[in-house]
């Protein structure tokens, strides 16, 4: 699936912004994201007709936080989070829509939570180019921590196409693009802005 990805020349930019709840905001993280082999399943399925047949379900529309993000990730083979947030660490009173769905990681399928993207973040720019504005509120995934009550870190996000196979429900998705980041510890002093390009 890499080589499909490769010829069509799929890529990616990523640009983290801490916004203060003074309307300051901070540049924190600039650089291009990975291209995972789950683009190509899912534009598999849409070219051979052998998937949904609702162009809906190809849609990048839904994505994943996580606390466990590293380097070794950022491989085209990757095909999920390395600690994915549940479904009650997006944050109650957060203005997300989380979402439970399957998701597609390899042969299998595993219960997991994601964050929809509202279709007004999600622009077109030039002829070939998407941006995904992630806005991640002062409610959300606030003052994490781990199963021993130890302080956890936000250090990876992933966009996910909705259900290239059209099974539902519910969605069955896939990871389609994946970035680690540095550790950033998330309070309600500041929302986080996920600029994320997809050049195709």
């Amino acid at each position: 699936m890499r080589n499909f990805i490769d010829e069509l020349e799929v890529n990616g930019h990523l640009t983290i912004i801490k916004r203060y709840n003074d309307g300051i905001e901070e540049v924190i993280f600039d650089d291009h994201n990975i291209i995972v082999s789950g683009m190509g399943v899912g534009l598999t399925y849409l070219f051979t007709a052998s998937g949904s047949n609702s162009i809906l379900d190809y849609q990048i529309d839904r994505f994943q936080l996580g606390v466990s993000g590293g380097t070794a990730l950022e491989v085209s083979t990757t095909n999920e989070l390395s600690s994915g947030l549940t479904y009650a660490q997006y944050g109650a009173g957060s203005n997300l829509y989380i979402e439970d769905m399957n998701q597609m990681v390899g042969d299998y399928l595993f219960a997991s939570a994601c964050a929809i993207i509202p279709p007004n973040k999600i622009t077109k720019i030039g002829e070939m180019s998407v941006r995904y504005t992630l806005v991640v509120d002062e409610e959300a995934a606030n003052d994490l921590v781990g199963a021993n009550a130890e302080e956890v870190y936000l250090s990876e996000i992933g966009l996910l196409m909705k259900n290239p196979k059209g099974n539902s429900p519910p969605n069955e998705s896939i990871l389609t693009a994946y970035r680690a980041f540095t550790n950033i510890r998330k309070t309600s002093d500041f929302s986080l802005i996920f600029r994320w390009t997809l050049n195709f």
